[in-house]
């Protein structure tokens, strides 16, 4: 097969699959590592991907955000899992934040069978989830209201954050990988995100297995600023184990 050959079959790969790994590629072709890297590399120059820590994603994916619907209706059994995992986690007492997203809505719907709870959230749909609750005390932070995700975000949710120290942050993605470390498509959004991690004594990120190993527009922390991630089984094992190995407990669902 010619050098152009297979550069189109990883691509089409990369279109199936959303995601390709240098080891599997090199068995797949029967080439070297190095050769695939070098594949990689020059498709990346040609921005037709965005490699990385041992393999390549689409490089549209690095700024595709989806709206809460589309995701909301995606891996809902996933979700549900990781929400019922990660609220395992979380005592009767403690001060904890949570997140925009749709697994984070599904571990406030898990919240309501707490009695004693102090819930800091930047989401409206979470807010309104727990809004009856009680023994639940819900604050809902300021700021600019972004449609695509529902999260209240910008420099008044920040303000917020930079006031307050919670027990757990639970925080949701749109990319996680060793290299690269947690991501989301917009800035602003990276921002505010980048402040709930700081205000917390413990991080949890909770995402399903679509996220794992991908790579978005902007960076909001390093792999190791995270204590625990939970996923699905459908979560890619390399990816997990080299994030286990950057010392962070990892729990599968």
């Amino acid at each position: 097969m010619y050098g152009i050959e297979r550069k189109s079959a990883i691509l089409e790969l990369l279109n199936k699959n959303a995601r390709v790994d240098v080891q599997e590629l090199s068995q797949h072709f029967d080439l070297s590592d190095s050769t695939i890297r070098r594949d990689l590399k020059e498709l990346e120059e040609a921005q037709l991907l965005k490699r990385t820590h041992g393999g390549a994603v689409l490089f549209k994916s690095v700024t595709f955000e989806p709206t809460y619907i589309e995701k909301e209706v995606q891996f809902q059994k996933g979700k549900r899992a990781i929400a019922k995992e990660a609220a395992k986690l979380i005592k009767n007492g403690e001060s904890i934040l949570l997140d925009s997203g749709t697994t984070t809505y599904y571990l406030a719907q898990e919240l309501r069978s707490f009695s004693s709870l102090q819930v800091v959230t930047n989401s409206i749909l979470c807010a309104n989830e727990l809004k009856d609750v009680s023994g639940i005390e819900v604050l809902l932070c300021g700021g600019s209201l972004r449609s695509e995700t529902l999260a209240l975000v910008g420099p008044l949710a920040e303000m917020s954050f930079n006031q307050i120290c919670v027990d757990q942050s639970f925080i949701a993605t749109n990319g996680v990988d060793v290299e690269n470390g947690l991501t989301t498509p917009n800035l602003i959004e990276a921002s505010t995100k980048k402040k709930m991690i700081d205000c917390a004594e413990r991080v949890i990120l909770i995402t399903d297995h679509t996220k794992i190993g991908q790579v978005s527009f902007a960076k909001f922390a390093d792999i190791h600023e995270i204590n625990y991630l939970i996923t699905d089984s459908a979560a890619q094992k390399t990816v997990l184990n080299c994030i286990e190995e950057s010392g962070i407990s990892v729990r599968v669902v």
